[in-house]
This record gives C-alpha cells, structure tokens and sequence, in this order.
C-alpha cells in the first residue's frame, strides 16, 4: 500500500523514544458489551500507560467514556440521542471516569489530575496559555493528566470524532514528541477489517496512501461517537505539523506504548510549528477576513516562515466582520479561498481609510504592517482525502 522510506521508521522510533507522550482512548474500548464501564479494560490500559511513565515519559491521557460511563447508573441501555440527555449522562459518567482511574493509577503510586476543555478553551490566546501552564505544572509535579471535553456543558462539541481531533490538538498544546490513537480496531486496514483479505497498513506517509482506503463508520449501537475516519483526520493534523502518530488496538496498549511494532504509524509530513503558529492555524478563533489582491497573496503564503512578508495595506482589496486590533482575522484571496490566519494590528472600522493605500499615502500613524509576518500563518487544505469512502 505505501512505499518504505527511512521516514517511516524513524517515525516508529520516535513514537517508541518519546518523552513526552499523548495517549488517546474511545469509548469503545472501555466498556462492556452492555455500554457500561469496564473497569477490567480501563486497569488493562492504566497498567501499560504506568509502565511507559515508569520509563520517564510523560504521558497526558485524552479518555472518552464519560458518557458511556453515565449509562449504567442512569439505567440507560444505550447512548442518548438528546443533547440534555448526554450532558446529564457525562455529568454523572465523569465522577465514575475520573474515580476509576484514581484508583487504577493509585495502585501503581501515581497522582492523576482532571482537565476539562471546551474549546473556548483553546480559541482565545489567554485561556490557551493557560492550559499550556496548568499542563507543564501537572507534568512538573508527576500528575498524569487525564483530559476530556467538558461534555456537561458542552453544545456542538459533543459529535462524531470529537476526543481524536482533541487530542491531536492537545499534542500541540503540550509540545508532545508523539501521539498514539488507541482503538478497537488494530490499525488502519486497506478495507473493512471483517473483510476476507483486508490488510493493515503498516505506514502512512502522506493522506495520499489512503486514496483507496474505505473507513467503516461506528455502528449505530455504538457508545462512542468516532471512528476510523476521525482518527485519520486527527493523525492527518497531528503529522501535518510534525508529530508523529501510532494509530493501534486499545487491547495491544501494552505493545503500543512500548516497543512493539503494532499499528499503523503515520509519519510527520510538515515542519513542527511553533505553538503559537498552530494555535493561529487550528485553533484561534477569527473575528473577520481581509480580502487580498494576487500579490498580497503570495506575500503572504511564498517561502519559508523566516523570508515571509507582512500583509501591507497596499494588498487588501476589502474587509469584512467586527474586529479589534489585536483579533484573528482569516486572510482571504480574491476566489474566496482562506489563505492565511493572523493577528491584525487595526479594528475593523479603520479598516476602509487603509484598504488599498500605498504605505506612504497613509497618516504616519497608520504606516505599519497590517499584519506582521510573526504573527500570520498560511493555511493549506488538509484533511482526509474525500475520494476516502466510508463503509456502512
């Protein structure tokens, strides 16, 4: 399905040799059959993530489950449709979720911590920052941190392949060396995995590898709301900014988070950013668009980051949104496309005295970089290639 190259097992090796590590697991794989808890499936999973900690690696855990954790002491056979419903389920599944890995974790003599995110969380400077802080101080002190949406009160977060794409942004946020998917399927397979001659898929290299590939959605009994289909989505973001992922089975963890070559690696296919630039990228929220010419466009998103040119006024054709110096703004080209995503330096209503204006026509206060180019990041079309079907 792919060609080898040294990429891929460095990949591999990186995953392996990781000191900094997030670990993400589905629903899926810590319930019964009967959609409750399993908490024979969760210690299985602690005892393997305590054994990679035990190595020195820190490792952050992004858990799903909170609502399937719910089911059982709500009386529920299944996972509720209603968004009231699943809130309420998460409100009672996190205490059950959080408590069975503070005791599974405290048999190996290790302190867990919670954290809830939203993505208010993570859109705005300010409270990113601060998950970045209250992650480096959790991993100062030991604390494995087990994360989660904030599912209680969340609204449209709570939807298909929500914790994958979490924990590939969590990646970043932490400055993770890896990332490693955990599922109740072993890996990628080149087909439905029940199908006679479906083959896992040792490597990926690029989203490209799977052109053919059919993802099996989850069942409609399912207490989770992912599939393979996220997990790539997650892995394609994850490896489009330079982080390696392992994409493998919940009930290999012991192998995965060790040195066994299970899985699917994905290897890194774009330069690590920054974690400013990926905020700006993935995860800010914007507040307007500037319209660019042709040129301002190519200023903009041509070479590396360190030869990059400012967005000047000269090369904005128009604006639109209510926007504060100091927002992020989506920098727009003249077929509509989102080029780029940046913090711009004037409020949307002194937007129209610049649109245009060569720098020195402009009041001498106003002859600065609409956009400087430390604080602006292209933006290319990356997902799951749609020629990726999916299997019903």
């Amino acid at each position: 399905m792919t060609t080898v190259d040294p990429g891929a097992g460095s990949a591999r090796t990186a995953v392996q040799d990781a000191r900094r590590l997030v670990v993400k697991v589905g629903s899926s794989s810590l319930t019964s059959v009967s959609g409750g808890l399993d908490v024979s499936r969760l210690d299985a999973l602690v005892d393997a993530v305590a054994a990679r900690a035990a190595t020195g690696t820190q490792v952050i855990l992004v858990s799903s489950g909170a609502i399937a954790a719910g089911l059982s002491p709500l009386g529920l056979a299944r996972r509720p449709r209603d968004l009231a419903t699943q809130q309420a389920a998460a409100s009672v599944g996190q205490l059950h979720l959080t408590r069975a890995y503070a005791d599974a974790f405290a048999r190996h003599e290790r302190v867990v911590g919670q954290v809830l995110l939203t993505s208010h969380d993570v859109v705005r400077r300010a409270p990113y920052r601060n998950a970045q802080r209250t992650f480096e101080r959790l991993l100062g002190l030991g604390v494995v941190p087990v994360v989660n949406e904030n599912d209680t009160v969340a609204t449209d977060e709570i939807r298909f392949g929500d914790n994958d794409r979490l924990a590939a942004l969590v990646a970043h946020i932490v400055g993770a060396d890896a990332l490693v998917l955990l599922s109740d399927v072993d890996g990628v397979y080149d087909d439905d995995p029940r199908a006679p001659g479906a083959a896992m898929i040792d490597e990926v290299h690029g989203m490209a590898d799977l052109a053919a590939v059919r993802v099996v959605k989850p069942g409609a009994a399912s207490v989770g709301t992912g599939g393979m289909a996220s997990k790539l989505a997650a892995a394609d973001l994850a490896s489009g900014a330079g982080v390696p992922v392992l994409v493998a089975g919940a009930t290999h963890a012991a192998a995965a988070l060790g040195p066994g070559d299970v899985g699917t690696v994905f290897a890194p296919t774009g330069p690590r950013l920054s974690a400013r630039r990926f905020w700006l990228r993935h995860m800010a929220g914007s507040r307007g668009r500037l319209h660019l010419d042709d040129g301002a466009v190519r200023a903009v998103t041509s070479g590396a980051a360190t030869t990059r040119r400012s967005l000047l006024a000269a090369g904005i054709t128009g604006s639109d949104g209510d926007f504060e110096a100091g927002d992020v703004v989506e920098l727009v080209g003249p077929r509509g496309e989102t080029v780029a995503r940046g913090v711009v330096a004037f409020d949307s209503e002194e937007m129209p005295e610049l649109v245009g204006r060569k720098t020195r026509d402009l009041a001498p206060e106003q002859r600065r970089e609409v956009v400087h180019a430390d604080d602006l990041v292209p933006v290319g079309r990356r997902s799951v290639p749609e020629s990726v079907s999916s299997a019903p």
